[in-house]
Formats: C-alpha cells, structure tokens, sequence
C-alpha cells in the first residue's frame, strides 16, 4: 500500500498531506485497511463496563462467547490484567500491531481506560492505540487521549438531526442526570461534532460508526456521511442493525441494501465494506479471532492452580 492510496487528510477545509506516523497507523491497522486486514491483527481490553448513554438497539451482556457483536465479552478486566493480557498476546501474535478500547461500555465514562492507555504508553509507546467512543464527553476528554498516543479514533454518530437521534437513543447521562428525548439527543451531537473536530484538528484517524436502522435513519445516512466527509474523517462504517430491546421488532437491511447505500456515501468519505461487527474483547486478524482460546486457557491454568 503506498502514500498514494492515502494522499491528504482534510483539516480545518484544507488538504493535508498523511506525515510518515499517520500512514502507519492507516497501513497496519486492519479497522482502517482492507489489505492491512489480512496481514496484521488487533487486541481489544474490555476495561470499561459503565456506559453513559442508552442506545435502543443496545443490549450488553458479558458472558456471550458465541456472540461476536459490539458491547459484549467474555469477562471485564482491570487495568493490570490487560496489560498482562497484551504482554502475553503482542509476545505469542506478532501480527498483532494495535491495541484499543471499545467496552462493553462507554470507553470514555470509566476511569479503568484512562489508566490503561497510560500502562500501555508507558510499557508499550509504539503499539497503535485505538479507541471507540459514543462521542458525548470527548471535548473534555481529548487531551488524555492526545496525551496517551491514541491516534485512531472510532466514533458511533448514527444521526446528524436531533429529530432522528431522539428516535434513536432513550436518554444521555450528562452533568450527573439522565436527559431524555430531543434535549439528549442535542447534547449529544453537539458534543460529538465539536469532539470530532477536535480530533481531527489533533491529526486523529477518525472513524465513523454509523448503525444503518430501517425506518428510523436510513433517509439520513447520506447526510452523515456527507456531513463528518467534509469535516475530515478518514473512513466512514455503515453497521447494520441488530434487532435487539427497542428496535427487536425492525427487519435489518440486507447485504444488498447495505451495499447501496455504501455506494451512496462513497463520494463523500471512504467506506469501511470488511467490518465483522468486533466483539469488546476480540483479539486477532478481523473475521478469525482467537481471544477464546486465550481465555480458556487462562481459566484452565487458575483451575490448575486451585
């Protein structure tokens, strides 16, 4: 893959060309790279079980190890044991070149991320760090995370018109109360918009999340992607719904339609088309995960032990 492929990042409406760092971390990042996919791996720490808002399509449970869907794992670590867990995994996968954050909960609301990334700056400073965030406190939490190298960025923006988000989100946790209806949804975008900005302005790769919800925001999608393209986020991922809690009862789009509508937002920002849904605690190349065998393992070995 060669500069070519990634010419210029847009910052502030300018072109600006990748610098040497930004196109490792698009080169051997498999969330950010169809080829880079099948070459390199990433490592997931589930150390973040709160979450600060309430997603209709949300369902988190943690101990589902034949489900591979976002905002589940099979156990939640602490800071130290995910630490010893990357020690063990960067050792035995050398392919393995990123480690991020992505749950169960909100990445950002618990605390146990923050002094993750710093245990992992400090033994780890050049492994590509990631995060995954619903966006609603990343203005004041940008700096950490500039602070601690994490140079990709995924952030979940499923609407751009508080009309739609309201449909979308039960309510937002904010300054100590939870927010309901359009004044939550409202809340949230603005954060994640000036978030976004934030992180782009700071030379993040940032990703967009984009659950595609017949019915409820597939008229808007394009919007989206328009929207957070002329911002200057690097790659933009259409997830399709699972029907699950309130929208159980919604048919999700079906490869043909998510296709279309990929084809759609195309001319506004990048797609992602070979995302597999990843789990909170996945660990692997996207598609073949090995994180229960080191689970197994770790149990059979504490069993040993007793």
């Amino acid at each position: 893959m060669t500069a070519e492929k990634y010419p210029t990042a847009r910052v502030q409406g300018k072109d600006v060309p990748f610098d040497p760092e930004q196109l490792r971390k698009i080169r051997e990042h498999p969330c950010y790279s169809e080829k880079a996919c099948h070459a390199f791996g990433r490592c997931h720490l589930p150390v973040a079980p709160r979450c600060n808002i309430q997603c209709n399509y949300c369902v988190r449970d943690f101990d589902c190890v034949n489900e591979s869907r976002p905002g589940v794992c099979s156990q939640v670590l602490q800071p130290a044991e995910a630490i010893e867990l990357v020690r063990r995994v960067i050792e035995e996968y050398r392919y393995v070149k990123v480690v991020g954050i992505a749950g169960p909960g909100e990445p950002l609301a618990n605390e146990e991320t923050f002094e993750t990334l710093r245990l992992l700056q400090q033994e780890f400073p050049n492994v590509i760090k990631c995060l995954s965030t619903n966006g609603l406190v990343l203005p004041e939490k940008i700096d950490l995370l500039q602070k601690y190298d994490v140079g990709n960025l995924t952030v979940t923006c499923n609407a751009v018109d508080p009309a739609i988000g309201e449909q979308i989100y039960s309510w937002v946790e904010w300054q100590g109360e939870k927010i309901h209806g359009r004044r939550g949804a409202e809340i949230l975008l603005e954060n994640q918009m000036k978030g976004i900005a934030m992180a782009i302005e700071r030379k993040m790769l940032v990703k967009i999340n984009t659950v595609y919800i017949p019915g409820i925001n597939d008229h808007h999608i394009t919007e989206i992607a328009r929207t957070f393209g002329e911002m200057g986020a690097y790659t933009f991922n259409l997830i399709p719904l699972i029907p699950q809690y309130k929208f159980a009862d919604i048919t999700p789009p079906s490869p043909e339609e998510k296709k279309a509508m990929q084809d759609r937002c195309e001319p506004y920002i990048r797609q992602m088309r070979h995302c597999q849904r990843c789990r909170a605690d996945a660990i692997g190349r996207l598609g073949n995960d090995i994180q229960s065998c080191l689970y197994e393992r770790d149990f059979a070995q504490k069993k040993n032990k007793e």
